[in-house]
């Protein structure tokens, strides 16, 4: 376990690296001057001069590249060109912020998902499996922005249940929080949900028709056993992947939601950066995007080894 666990590392460390380089390299190669965002209104020879001594815009790419990473480990990302503030206490703002809309989503998406695609499965003809999969359709078929607009005018306008817009952290106010927080949830769970259903699904088909599952069922075992702690337990291994994969997207996706239900999260941060062209918050964002991709595709691996010992055996040879 130690040795795959460390394979694993080594490899996701080498894959941080060069994503840091390709984020570096793309921040650079981005259309126009940085001098000419940071310097704002003063843009005179001087000024563009005195920005690029201060940010070390004349150095070698490698000295940049060299100085971005020690900055980078030591935690500063440096100052927003917008706020004049360091990135890295925006992102500590934002980040929760998504992290709980994901988080909520996920859950949503876990219980609807693959209760639904397993009761599906276990009920393939029936009238059961029809509704399921008519569902999970309607999920992957509905835009996210109709989706939240619908919901903000039915659940918070027309039936004030749950707040239309704004963020309370859940320590102020849990119960406020959750009304604010409820209806994003639904809107980028949804389709989330309707995926891993269809996933947990077609998973579930196949292990039940396998010969192990048969035998258990000749053994007399029960049929929550047999479904439960069999057939199920094998089928994990997709839908972990499937959730793995999408829980990065929550995270990197959820400009929309966000901007539907003004939630100060990554997506807010991530799309003032870009129509400001503050190229350090950008920057920031990009690699806090893809290190969490890169977390999540480890913590899978980990979660394969538990499930299917068979895969922390292979890896570690």
């Amino acid at each position: 376990m130690t040795k795959y666990l460390l394979t694993r590392l080594r490899q996701s460390l080498i894959t941080l690296f060069l994503v840091s380089v390709v984020v570096f390299a793309g921040i650079r190669a981005l259309p126009g001057d940085p001098a000419l965002a940071l310097a704002g209104e003063e843009r005179s020879p001087e000024a563009l001069a005195a920005v690029r001594e201060s940010y070390g815009l004349d150095d070698n790419v490698v000295i940049q590249y060299g100085r971005f990473i020690g900055h980078a480990l030591t935690g500063d990302l440096g100052t927003s060109s917008r706020t004049g503030l360091p990135v890295a206490d925006a992102i500590a703002q934002a980040l929760p912020v998504t992290l709980e809309l994901a988080a909520l989503s996920l859950l949503l998406a876990i219980v609807l998902g693959i209760g639904a695609g397993v009761v599906a499965a276990v009920r393939r003809g029936k009238p059961e499996e029809w509704l399921a999969n008519a569902i999970a359709l309607i999920g992957l078929s509905i835009p996210t922005f109709w989706l939240g607009i619908v919901l903000v005018l039915g659940f918070a306008i027309a039936v004030p249940v749950f707040a239309a817009s704004g963020y309370v952290p859940f320590g102020t106010d849990p119960v406020d929080n959750l009304r604010r927080m409820v209806l994003p949830a639904i809107v980028l769970g949804s389709g989330l949900a309707a995926v891993v259903m269809r996933q947990t699904r077609a998973a579930m088909l196949d292990s039940l028709s396998a010969d192990y599952v048969r035998t258990a069922r000749a053994k007399g075992l029960s049929r929550g056993s047999v479904v439960g702690g069999h057939a199920l337990r094998n089928s994990l291994v997709t839908v972990v992947t499937v959730l793995g994969l999408q829980l990065g997207h929550l995270i990197s996706g959820a400009v929309v939601t966000e901007q539907i239900f003004v939630l100060p999260g990554f997506g807010k941060l991530t799309i003032d950066a870009v129509f400001t062209r503050d190229y350090a918050t950008l920057q920031a964002v990009v690699l806090c995007t893809s290190a969490a991709y890169i977390l999540i595709n480890l913590l899978v691996d980990v979660v394969y080894s538990v499930i299917d010992p068979r895969i922390r055996l292979g890896g570690a040879r």
